[in-house]
């Protein structure tokens, strides 16, 4: 294994990088990586919000990652926005025949402002073929509750861990081998990971506490890159939850004013 294994992010293109591919790339140079990237849509989007989408050609999409595959050794991936059902399809075919290593899926469906990032059909797939490939997703809340077919959920922060090992049953069900509920949005800041074997299923609750900023946009690209990255210098996957909470911590906590809206994370604190 290289001291520096490349990362392939599969996502959406944000103007503002604080998500998406640029900001996987700069993810993945503070975890002590390098990232080649697939872009499956484009965005108009600022800190104030995502304002429209375009959806790559799933022909550009299936070329790249051939290119890219040809080119390089794949040590993780970090598959996110993915934008169309058909885009969907060349990515979940393009996974299955080439087996990478280490895939976290971090099922992008709504941006943060309430923008849909795919379509219903897009969602089905994703379900019902995408999940099974990957090694762990890491959806929030919300994101989990969609894939698992849970029209509402409810809990106070003494039922949340409840919530949470229920969703993951179901996600297991569909396929997943790993999940982790990411969660740091709530007043207890807590990811639950859930891992199953063949013994069933091996929990672990990740706790901190919420932080107070505005520098929280895209938290969700970064844990699941800084996730790959883990995975990808061989860390098992435990420890690798670990570091990536910390990771997204301590980037936010250095974060410093970019935009009028929600600005992003500084990501490179690590590297200056």
């Amino acid at each position: 294994m290289s001291d520096r294994p490349i990362i392939l992010s599969i996502a959406g293109y944000d103007p503002s990088s604080g998500a998406g591919v640029t900001a996987d790339v700069k993810t993945a140079a503070a975890m002590g990586c390098y990232a080649v990237t697939c872009i499956t849509a484009l965005t108009v989007q600022s800190t104030q919000g995502v304002f429209e989408v375009a959806p790559v050609s799933p022909e550009l999409v299936r070329e790249t990652l051939d290119r890219l595959v040809e080119d390089v050794e794949i040590s993780a991936v970090r598959v996110g926005m993915l934008g169309s059902v058909e885009v969907t399809k060349v990515v979940t075919e393009h996974l299955r025949r080439y087996k990478h290593p280490n895939i976290v899926l971090d099922p992008v469906l709504r941006s943060s402002s309430g923008a849909a990032l795919i379509d219903p059909a897009g969602i089905d797939h994703i379900r019902k073929e995408l999940l099974p490939v990957c090694r762990v997703v890491t959806p929030n809340f919300d994101e989990a509750s969609v894939l698992a077919g849970v029209a509402e959920y409810r809990w106070n922060e003494a039922s949340k861990e409840d919530v949470a090992r229920t969703l993951a049953a179901k996600l297991h069900e569909l396929g997943c081998r790993a999940v982790v509920i990411t969660g740091g949005d709530s007043a207890e800041a807590m990811d639950f990971l859930s891992v199953m074997d063949k013994d069933g299923a091996r929990e672990q609750v990740f706790r901190g506490e919420k932080l107070d900023s505005r520098a929280t946009h895209g938290t969700g690209c970064a844990f699941a890159t800084a996730l790959a990255c883990g995975l990808a210098h061989g860390r098992d996957l435990e420890t690798a939850v670990g570091e990536a909470k910390a990771f997204v911590r301590t980037a936010i906590e250095a974060a410093y004013p970019v935009g009028k809206g929600t600005g992003p994370m500084n990501h490179l604190f690590r590297v200056g």
